[in-house]
């Protein structure tokens, strides 16, 4: 385990640190509560041994301040057993009340601290688990299950807090709106099993499209959603219009370049996209009004022949 080992005392912090690592720990050492919430945010540990009178900062205090800090993150919880030469039972309520979960002597025998250990050892073991399965429970919430794309739920959620931030600075925003042209016959034509297939591969070229243009630095932040059945978004936060129109052709020639036979396509013979853009140079108002015009001009690609983008 990685221990956190908090005592103003060199001496006792040396023994105890000697102690732990005999018996195959690793021990970062804070010499008060002010330190140790600076080494806790480095050394990442699964476990804080904590003195409780301390200059600076005492135990109690930096337990409450370690706590605080991980409400703000999620699944996170670390076991803080505290150090003390007096268990008393004010000293044991006041270290559950700071967001202890208990405490020892220093002068503890050597079966007792490695039984604690061991303890410990399978905790943190069972927070590791428990933390990357809520991380995937978590991910798969996020994505589409088809497309492995943002779903609509989280596009909503991300797109609320870009869109608040872009107001709250003034800054500029840009939407586009994807349909695949004819999809209905193309489900028609091959088979829902294909146009599967077909919504995986215009999708994961989205994504591609979308991240190139972010490493690039010609946009920033951007993402691909699926906004449902055969219709995608993407989301581009502080982007110029130039940046804006740039990435919505840049979508339409991609998803063409794949050359997916579609027959009943008419004057294409393959996949094509339709892409509607709004863009505004400075964010203000309700983004509904975004959506509408980004909507509008979709329709206005498809009655223009289709495998194109119509932009503001």
């Amino acid at each position: 385990m990685r221990i956190l080992l908090v005592d103003d005392s060199r001496a006792v912090a040396a023994v105890i640190g000697a102690r732990l690592e005999v018996i195959g720990h690793k021990v970062t050492v804070a010499e008060n509560g002010e330190v140790a919430l600076a080494r806790f945010r480095e050394a990442l540990p699964d476990l804080v041994l904590m003195d409780i009178e301390m200059p600076v900062m005492n135990g109690f205090e930096a337990a409450q301040r370690i706590r605080a800090l991980e409400a703000t993150q999620d699944w996170a919880w670390t076991p803080i057993i505290f150090l003390t030469a007096s268990d008393t039972p004010e000293n044991l309520v006041t270290a559950i009340e700071a967001g202890g979960d208990d405490f020892i002597a220093k002068t503890v025998p050597e079966a007792v601290l490695q039984a604690k250990m061991k303890a410990m050892s399978r905790i943190a073991s069972l927070r590791a688990e428990l933390a990357h399965a809520n991380g995937k429970l978590e991910a798969l919430a996020r994505q589409d299950g088809l497309t492995g794309l943002c779903n609509r739920r989280y596009m909503d959620l991300r797109l609320d807090h870009q869109w608040a931030e872009a107001c709250r600075v003034g800054a500029p925003f840009g939407l586009l709106m994807l349909d695949v042209d004819n999809f209905k016959k193309y489900n028609d034509g091959y088979g829902h099993l294909a146009g599967d297939d077909c919504l995986r591969a215009i999708a994961a070229t989205l994504a591609e499209v979308v991240a190139k243009a972010n490493a690039a630095g010609l946009v920033r932040d951007a993402f691909a959603a699926r906004y449902g059945g055969e219709e995608f978004a993407v989301l581009i936060p502080r982007c110029s219009a130039a940046a804006h129109a740039g990435l919505g052709a840049s979508l339409v020639a991609a998803v063409h370049a794949l050359g997916i036979p579609h027959q009943s396509n008419a004057g294409w013979g393959c996949v094509t996209l339709s892409v509607g853009g709004a863009h505004v140079l400075r964010a203000d108002g309700k983004l509904v009004q975004l959506f509408r015009r980004a909507d509008a001009h979709l329709y206005l690609a498809k009655e223009k022949g289709r495998n194109r983008a119509e932009m503001d």
